[in-house]
């Protein structure tokens, strides 16, 4: 299976959203690759950006209360110019998505069926028996047992793990090339995460599908990603393929989000904690490294005033020279 083709570009892209009369950048100058067959997992605490990414690529953002810039490329098409109708055309036949809550992204008057049927309605010409056909077919592959009498059930009457399948079924019913996956698998028991994330490779690796991973755990990244982009206060701070981000980390937020992993061999140590929190959109520092206020002991001169990415090996990029400097707090015998 072949991975050397791109399916996605995304080029300097910003997401601002206003805030009385300004905008602040959630998406800072953003650029990925997304090539067929291939899982890029996009990495990072709550409030990071990555989901706003996501929104941005299926344009699910009002016009009059953002400013987006860049390019988000997908067959020599910039998707950012397109209009309402054209947007349309590409969600769900082009891309689909997999959004975090199923229960707030399913319509709760209507029935299963009805909901992935109404994607097959738009994008294709079939018939209402092929429609009716594809549907069993689409509960059946996710995994539902039963698919006629649950095809026939409304969302509160599934539980977590069915109604993600259930919005996986509607981001495939189309066989997208791509999908956007985000946090797939969040408030669902690791037994149904597990059957969730092998669904999706299962699928990946059937239809040579471009995956976008979205997610803040780095043991699901370790599984199922090829490539990974980790993402800081709106902007990538470091990406790598995956084998070389976890053996070779080097930004001082990837290495502390690896060694905040709990441990089996490190029971009785304390949890690493990374000090402070996310800064909120309108108090995110606009110049110099984003991170440097969460390890204060790293001096300030060893931070670039206009943090840029550094190629360090081979495909594997960090933003600021921080990296080449940055110890833990303890490791030096500081307090």
């Amino acid at each position: 299976m072949t991975k050397d083709k791109s399916l996605l570009e995304i080029n300097n892209l910003h997401t601002g959203f206003k805030i009385k009369d300004q905008y602040f950048d959630a998406v800072d100058d953003v650029t990925l690759t997304l090539k067929k067959n291939e899982i890029l997992a996009i990495v990072g605490e709550s409030g990071c950006g990555k989901s706003t990414l996501a929104t941005t690529i299926m344009g699910l953002h009002d016009p009059n209360k953002t400013k987006i810039e860049g390019e988000v490329l997908y067959n020599d098409l910039n998707l950012l110019d397109l209009n309402e109708a054209l947007y349309n055309k590409i969600r769900g036949n082009d891309i689909g998505m997999i959004f975090q809550d199923p229960l707030s992204a399913l319509n709760p008057l209507m029935r299963i069926g009805d909901q992935i049927a109404e994607s097959l309605s738009y994008h294709t010409t079939f018939t209402k028996e092929q429609k009716a056909k594809r549907v069993l077919e689409l509960l059946d592959q996710v995994g539902i047992p039963n698919p006629v009498r649950v095809s026939k059930q409304y969302p509160h009457e599934l539980s977590g793990g069915m109604r993600q399948r259930v919005i996986i079924a509607i981001a495939i019913a189309c066989k997208p090339p791509i999908i956007i996956a985000d946090e797939p698998t969040t408030a669902l028991d690791v037994t149904i995460q597990a059957q969730i994330l092998d669904l999706l490779k299962m699928l990946q690796e059937e239809t040579e599908t471009g995956i976008i991973l979205i997610t803040h755990d780095l043991g699901v990244v370790a599984e199922m990603a090829d490539q990974v982009a980790v993402m800081y206060a709106g902007q990538i701070v470091e990406q790598a393929p995956v084998e070389e981000l976890f053996e070779n980390p080097q930004h001082p937020y990837t290495r502390s989000l690896l060694n905040s992993i709990p441990r089996e061999d490190e029971l009785d140590e304390e949890l690493h904690v990374i000090e402070g929190t996310v800064p909120s959109l309108k108090n995110l520092p606009r110049t110099g490294c984003r991170f440097a206020a969460r390890i204060p002991w790293i001096k300030a001169e060893e931070h670039e005033e206009n943090p840029t990415l550094h190629e360090v090996s081979p495909n594997h990029l960090v933003r600021c020279t921080c990296y080449k400097h940055f110890h833990f707090r303890d490791e030096k015998g500081e307090v």
